[in-house]
């Protein structure tokens, strides 16, 4: 027995000395074209293959292989669960065995398949909502979540600044990285411009993980004014996420005296759609950061945390490097849907033609469509040019109102009570295909309800601007807002 494994072992050895120079350079040819190594590893092991051509062979099997990739595996098996999951739906809706609990949501199937589609964006249905439009409730509940983190806090917003807000924010962020939590604060070079050095200095000696969307090369000089992140997520242990219009700033509170009570709209969401925004959050972290988090499954919170809501849902997502303008796409989806009311929140109102010239037909097909912007600007020329696009639209019957209570910045859609889209994008061209967006399309009358009667309630505190009014604007604001028109499509 023992002879036989011997003239085995030497007939391969035999092989492998008499074939080293066909093995070594096979070896070379997959380490050159297929391994994707760092150039230096790859001169490293063709010196090792061309000197010591057998012993490197044996080297190369036992060290050289990249064992990292097997690692690795563990986000395969991520991607592979996403993709299968994308696959099951496909078939449920081209069998058109989709079905959501209210019949009167039968219609949406076709924008569910387009979202998973374009965007790969997994329906769930196992979700519950709580709708914050005070920024104080908001941020005394994403405190509150903070301090009951286990695991890891990942929050990212456009704008962060050093403020009495973040400073409330910061020392619970703080605690929870001494005491192990993993926590990581993304935001964007230009709008979080304003946060100091210091803070930044301060958090990382704390063990917080800082990242930068597009930094500034020179200082705090921006030369990038598009491609900005535009989003706000939070996620907390996988358990909860936050999505929606406040960012950190004392502004958000509604203290500021230029802008009063801040108005505005966000999401808590908890069930299987948080594991889609964290998946949103870890793609922009990766970006910003180099670190590769997808490395560790124990972020997709879905496996651990399981929600008893029954609320149907959808996160979508867009920006520069998408092929299609999802947020946009479902925006005009929405709203050549509606067969009775379209009502829409926007800060900052100038759409795309199509978008614009489907309101008017809308509108003119008999669905009564309301859209609330703000009474002052936070950016003058924005503020002109949507009042430019909202007066054109009062002639096909929309009506629009001005919030006078404050600022108003909640971005969202709601269209015949059921269905809703609410998140970080605006109504206009820059959130369509300038900035990277998120936003949360929910599939729920109970939800869509509670938005339409907030929203109905803002009328309250809104003038309308009728066409009697407008047309009778004067020569001065004529000339704003075709000026600031003119750059529409950059705005």
């Amino acid at each position: 027995m023992l002879d036989n494994v011997i003239n085995v072992i030497s007939v391969v050895w035999e092989w492998i000395w008499n074939n080293s120079i066909s093995i070594n350079i096979i070896l070379a040819i997959v380490i050159v074209f297929f391994e994707r190594r760092d150039p230096k590893n790859i001169w490293t092991w063709l010196l090792v293959l061309y000197f010591i051509p057998v012993v490197g062979f044996f080297l190369y099997i036992v060290i050289g292989q990249d064992y990292h990739k097997k690692k690795m595996f563990r986000t395969k098996e991520i991607e592979d669960e996403l993709n299968g999951a994308i696959k099951k739906q496909e078939d449920i809706i081209f069998k058109n065995e989709f079905k959501l609990e209210d019949d009167r949501l039968k219609e949406y199937s076709d924008l569910v398949l387009y979202n998973l589609e374009s965007a790969g964006s997994v329906f769930s249905e196992n979700n519950s909502v709580d709708i914050f439009n005070d920024g104080n409730a908001k941020f005394d509940d994403l405190i509150n979540e903070i301090n009951n983190a286990k695991n890891f806090i990942h929050i990212q917003y456009y704008i962060i600044r050093t403020d009495e807000l973040f400073n409330r924010m910061l020392e619970p962020l703080k605690e929870k990285a001494k005491k192990g939590v993993e926590v990581r604060v993304l935001y964007d070079g230009m709008g979080g411009s304003s946060l100091k050095k210091s803070t930044i200095r301060e958090m990382k000696k704390a063990g917080i993980k800082v990242a930068v969307f597009f930094p500034a090369y020179l200082g705090r000089f921006q030369f990038r004014f598009n491609y900005r992140n535009h989003r706000k997520i939070a996620v907390i242990d996988g358990k909860c996420a936050y999505v929606g219009g406040f960012n950190i700033g004392r502004e958000y509170l509604g203290v500021d005296k230029k802008y009063g009570y801040w108005r505005d709209t966000h999401l808590k969401i908890k069930g299987d759609a948080v594991n889609d925004l964290q998946l949103r959050f870890m793609l922009d972290w990766n970006y910003a950061s180099k670190e590769n988090l997808f490395k560790n499954p124990k972020y997709f919170g879905y496996k651990y945390h399981r929600s008893q809501g029954k609320i149907g849902m959808q996160i979508i997502s867009s920006g520069p490097d998408s092929k299609y303008q999802t947020i946009r796409d479902n925006y005009l989806r929405l709203i050549n849907k509606a067969k009775k009311t379209i009502y829409i929140h926007s800060p900052y109102f100038i759409p795309d033609e199509a978008v614009f010239n489907s309101l008017k037909i809308a509108a003119l097909s008999g669905v009564e469509i309301k859209i609330i912007i703000p009474c002052k600007p936070d950016h003058p020329f924005v503020y002109w040019v949507t009042h430019s696009y909202a007066g054109d639209l009062l002639g096909s019957g929309v009506k629009v109102y001005t919030y006078q209570n404050g600022f108003l910045h909640a971005k969202g859609m709601m269209v015949d009570g059921i269905v809703c889209s609410y998140g970080t994008a605006n109504m206009d061209m820059r959130s369509f295909a300038l900035n990277f967006e998120v936003n949360a399309v929910i599939y729920n009358a109970d939800i869509t309800s509670k938005l339409e009667t907030q929203f109905l309630e803002d009328l309250s505190s809104c003038k309308e601007l009728t066409k009697y009014n407008y047309e009778r604007r004067g020569l001065f604001v004529r000339f704003k807002e075709q000026i600031s028109r003119l750059f529409a499509p950059l705005m």
